[in-house]
């Protein structure tokens, strides 16, 4: 399998930081700032599941600008094969 080697920036995990602070955020935008930090630093990729959640976000209405830029990173981070 082939092992993409992205990761999330420093204003990426500051986003997300504000996302998980943030009371009234979704669930799915909680859940894709995790993702996020978890990829922050590291060589984790991406799941199946979470590239599932970030591509129904990033067309929807309903999430912010800063939950759909933190879609597309964890997105860019996922497997190169899927």
């Amino acid at each position: 399998m082939s092992k993409n080697t992205k990761g999330t920036s420093g204003g990426m995990t500051s986003k997300a930081g504000s996302i998980l602070s943030n009371p009234n955020a979704s669930a799915t935008a909680r859940s894709i700032a995790g993702s996020a930090l978890a990829q922050a630093g590291t060589t984790k990729q991406t799941g199946a599941r979470m590239e599932d959640r970030t591509l129904q976000a990033l067309p929807s209405s309903k999430y912010s600008a800063t939950t759909k830029s933190l879609a597309g990173s964890v997105l860019s981070q996922s497997n190169k094969k899927r």
